[in-house]
């Protein structure tokens, strides 16, 4: 399992990489997609839809469920990783390199873990 240290990272498993303090990327964690097994579909959101804090934004099908992507932030969606929705499976071959979403305007993020504290949240509710 693959913890990068360069991320943040929320209970509910979505990994945020900021690029400055009102910008940041959002995708699904090594862990996550493990878990849900064979990703086979992703419903995205559209540019300039707003996300909340703790409130679904996307949702990814496997050969397994269908499960909901929470925000960890609340903003404005500014870009989609279109290709996604044709290459599902990238989220599965790089969970790190497969975001979702670009979301700018950042207001309010919930209590993000660093690598570290991450991991070990995982190892514990495993």
């Amino acid at each position: 399992m693959i913890f990068p240290k360069e991320l943040k990272y929320s209970k509910t498993h979505e990994w945020i990489r900021f690029e400055d303090e009102t910008t940041a990327y959002i995708g699904i964690t090594d862990y996550a997609q493990s878990e849900l097994g064979d990703l086979v579909f992703v419903n995205l959101p559209q540019e300039g839809d707003d996300v909340a804090m703790g409130e679904p934004f996307a949702d990814v099908e496997s050969v397994k469920a269908v499960s909901d992507v929470i925000s960890p932030v609340s903003g404005t969606v500014s870009e989609v990783n279109e290709i996604l929705a044709d290459e599902p499976q990238m989220m599965n071959e790089s969970p790190y390199e497969a975001w979702f979403v670009k979301v700018t305007d950042i207001s309010e993020q919930e209590e993000l873990m660093d690598a570290e504290a991450y991991e070990a949240f995982v190892q514990e509710n495993n």
